[in-house]
């Protein structure tokens, strides 16, 4: 029932700026930590950072000074702005959300959104 939408992906310049958004939608009553992974061609899937409900915020070091998460808990969306983007950053980005359900009783799950095509190039 939870869905999560990825938007603001594309082409973009070596040295260019990308905003990624991800909003969640459905049955949820709430939402712990949200965060944005990758996955290169021929690549395992990484973690590029991820916030807590609070605002905590972590990031891999290949992106850190460059990227910056944020979220709007009443929007139930997450953000990563993007900045001096490289080539290496090129990949499929993905936004996973930890939804709290609370029917039939109080849980915590991951939802995964389809993923959003960054790519850089000259």
């Amino acid at each position: 029932q939870v869905q999560l939408v990825e938007s603001g992906g594309g082409l973009v310049q070596p040295g260019g700026s990308l905003r990624l958004s991800c909003a969640a939608s459905g049955s949820i009553f709430s939402i712990n930590a949200m965060g944005w992974y990758r996955q290169a061609p021929e690549k395992q899937r990484e973690l590029v950072a991820d916030i807590t409900s609070g605002g905590s915020t972590n990031y891999a070091d290949s992106v850190k000074g460059r990227f910056t998460i944020s979220r709007d808990n009443a929007q139930n969306t997450v953000y990563l702005q993007m900045n001096s983007l490289k080539p290496e950053d090129t990949a499929v980005y993905y936004c996973k959300a930890a939804i709290v359900a609370v029917t039939p009783y109080t849980y915590e799950y991951d939802s995964w959104g389809q993923g959003t095509q960054v790519t850089v190039s000259s």
